[in-house]
């Protein structure tokens, strides 16, 4: 039995809401649709087959370089939410903008490095070699001052004459591991346009304690259900490039997808290879 395509493409179109689906309109629909993906990209990422905010508003185009195009008005809608905590949003999946409904975030949060001790966790992390030294200085910073914009953060942190790449590799390093995140704007710099940075224990003091009752597997088996039920179909390179996983672990909790009859291997009719797949697009 291999994929049916019609099906899939059925499937994705209703998952990621393509045309002709109305697209979304408003930022409660917006919220809606994070919370029933459970995750989604706030811009699509070339290469990886996840629904994205943009696309449910502008439709299935790349993202426009000029700055008046209507499918723009997602960006103020995530800037508006930053400090509403209706959802976490930060760079997460591939240290990409990523937009996670709060019930799914003690998943994700659950298979990070953080044990509920947000000053010393990191200290771990660096003395491991985890945690590069830019970005224990950004944290103790944050953990030290409160939340900073991006510029008075980067002059505290003593990296004002650091390379951009060093502040924005660390920035990234640390959001991809749950330890900051953004929660506003400031009108800072030239563009007069600055997110503001946030332990993310502060910001949600509550994530810790929600992720404490997850085991590492339940939590991997909920990321990739909701991952399935979302793309419909996808093979393994595609499960290790978007979660970062080892092909060893994502063969694990696909194994037992698979016992459960929640995902099923099977081939596809026009490309070589297993594909992983969600019983109703067979």
């Amino acid at each position: 039995m291999t994929i049916n395509l019609n099906k899939l493409n059925t499937h994705r179109t209703q998952m990621f809401r393509l045309p002709p689906l109305k697209r979304l309109s408003s930022p409660s629909q917006a919220l809606t649709f994070v919370n029933a993906r459970g995750f989604i990209y706030f811009w699509p990422i070339k290469g990886i087959d996840l629904p994205s905010l943009w696309t449910t508003v502008a439709g299935d185009r790349p993202v426009a370089d000029k700055h008046d195009d209507p499918g723009h008005i997602t960006w103020g809608w995530k800037d508006d939410a930053l400090n509403k905590k209706i959802w976490y949003y930060a760079k997460i999946l591939r240290g990409k903008a990523t937009m996670i409904s709060l019930e799914i975030a003690p998943y994700f949060y659950a298979l990070s490095e953080n044990y509920g001790a947000p000053e010393e966790d990191y200290l771990i992390a660096y003395h491991e070699g985890r945690l590069t030294q830019a970005s224990k200085q950004v944290y103790e910073t944050l953990l030290e001052n409160g939340a900073l914009n991006t510029l008075d953060l980067r002059k505290k942190a003593k990296l004002a004459n650091a390379k951009d790449s060093e502040f924005n590799k660390a920035l990234e390093q640390l959001q991809k591991d749950f330890k900051i995140l953004p929660v506003g704007v400031a009108q800072a710099g030239a563009w007069k346009y600055s997110h503001i940075y946030e332990i993310v224990s502060r910001h949600f003091p509550d994530l810790s304690e929600q992720a404490r009752m997850i085991t590492e597997s339940q939590a991997r088996a909920k990321l990739l259900e909701l991952y399935f039920a979302s793309v419909g179909a996808a093979q393994l390179r595609d499960v290790t490039k978007l979660f970062g996983w080892s092909n060893e672990i994502a063969n694990r909790v696909i194994n037992k997808l698979v016992d459960q009859n929640s995902l099923a291997r099977t081939d596809h009719p026009k490309q070589a290879g297993e594909w992983i797949v969600i019983p109703e697009v067979l």
